[in-house]
């Protein structure tokens, strides 16, 4: 008797998971994502250039996002990046706070996680569930890597 009502409860508890992380067709009624002043991303063109500009964007991060400079792993950080389907960044960068401007990375970070939404309802996509924990970060040689 317990090992059904545990099977029934994981049964249950899969549907409603599955349900949770299912996105729905984007109505178009809906209005287009707000993108951020001085966006330079523009997302009126294929999925394939549309996902180009969204990379543009996570070009200019990577310049601003500075590894060099920190002797302590005290300085380093980690900023997530992006913006997937059922939510959540795709992936966390590594940077030294001592050394990056972390308002303008931030913003642009911002500019990224909108476009990547914009982009991700435009084109219907959906993606797992999982919670992607930001990797630890150390101070190796001067600069800030990912563990």
């Amino acid at each position: 008797m317990y090992r059904e009502r545990t099977t029934v409860g994981l049964l249950i508890f899969s549907a409603l998971l599955a349900v949770a992380c299912a996105q729905g067709p984007v109505s178009s009624e809906q209005p287009p994502a707000a993108t951020p002043p001085g966006s330079n991303t523009d997302l009126t063109g294929t999925q394939q250039s549309d996902w180009a500009a969204v990379e543009r964007l996570e070009q200019q991060v990577k310049t601003l996002a500075k590894v060099a400079g920190c002797e302590s792993s005290a300085s380093c950080r980690t900023a997530p990046v992006g913006s997937r389907p059922c939510g959540g960044p795709r992936y966390y960068l590594p940077y030294c706070a001592k050394t990056t401007d972390s308002a303008a990375l931030f913003r642009k970070l911002d500019e990224i996680a909108v476009a990547e939404r914009a982009y991700n309802a435009k084109h219907q996509l959906v993606s797992t569930c999982e919670f992607r924990v930001p990797p630890a970060v150390e101070a190796v040689g001067g600069s800030c890597v990912a563990k």
